[in-house]
C-alpha cells in the first residue's frame, strides 16, 4: 500500500476534511501510542497503519 492509497481511504472513512485531523490527533496503541501520522512519520509501512486504523474503527473485513 502506498501513502496516497492509505489518505484516499482514510477520505473515505473519514471525509476529506476530518481524515488528517484524526490522523494527527487520534493516539493508537498499537502503533506504539502514536497517531497515524506520526507512525507514518517515523516510518511504519502505510498497510502496517492502516491495518490499525480499520481496527479502531471497527471498519469491515471488507475494507481490510
Amino acid at each position: 500500500m502506498r501513502h496516497t492509497e492509505f489518505w484516499a481511504r482514510m477520505e473515505q472513512h473519514l471525509g476529506a476534511s476530518y481524515a488528517p485531523v484524526w490522523a494527527d490527533q487520534f493516539v493508537i496503541g498499537d502503533l506504539g501510542h502514536r497517531t497515524a501520522a506520526e507512525a507514518l512519520d517515523a516510518g511504519l509501512e502505510p498497510k502496517q497503519v492502516w491495518r490499525a486504523v480499520w481496527q479502531v474503527l471497527e471498519l469491515p473485513v471488507s475494507e481490510r
